[in-house]
């Protein structure tokens, strides 16, 4: 039986995602095969993480893209940012908490790209008198993570329904990024 490496990878980001502390026996189990086969592909826990890091970052740089960042104005564009992204809010989650994956002063340069991304985003929007100056464009990146997290984590404990995480999580960004008397 050939088993697809992508396939194997998508399975262990659903059950990462629903249970950051899961084994490798769980993730082997979940997707159907031993822990043998599972550490033929993935030597250990560290290495499928850092497997799941690249699969994430591919998701989400094709999420940025179809969120069409660069067009209209910088609030839509955010929304369409926090849309877009919403399907991989909780696999970002297990990311952007997963500790092997940041050394101290060291950052995967895609997530620097994805950062940059981002901070452009919020640049702009500042550049057009949309976001408030006194918040950096990185910081406002730093808490357009936090908010996605967290929203998929009370979407995941029943606290949030997930038709609204999307509409509550960018309300709550913008309305604490946009300058005074912004709409």
């Amino acid at each position: 039986m050939s088993l697809d490496r992508e396939k194997l990878l998508s399975t262990a980001a659903d059950v990462l995602t629903r249970r950051p502390t899961s084994s490798m026996d769980d993730i082997a189990k979940a997707a159907g095969i031993s822990r043998a086969t599972l550490h033929r592909y993935f030597a250990g826990r560290d290495a499928l993480v850092r497997a799941l890091e690249q699969l994430g970052l591919r998701r989400l740089d094709a999420a940025l893209d179809a969120a069409r960042m660069e067009e209209g104005e910088a609030a839509d564009a955010v929304r369409r940012v926090i849309a877009a992204t919403e399907p991989l809010a909780g696999f970002l989650g297990f990311l952007v908490t997963e500790n092997q994956l940041f050394e101290p002063g060291e950052q995967h340069e895609g997530w620097t790209r994805i950062d940059g991304r981002i901070s452009a985003l919020f640049q702009r929007g500042q550049q057009e008198g949309t976001f408030r100056i006194d918040l950096s464009p990185a910081w406002l990146t730093e808490a357009l993570y936090a908010l996605i997290t967290a929203s998929a984590w009370a979407v995941q404990d029943g606290r949030v329904a997930a038709r609204d995480s999307v509409r509550m999580t960018a309300e709550l960004l913008l309305g604490g990024a946009r300058r005074s008397g912004e709409k």
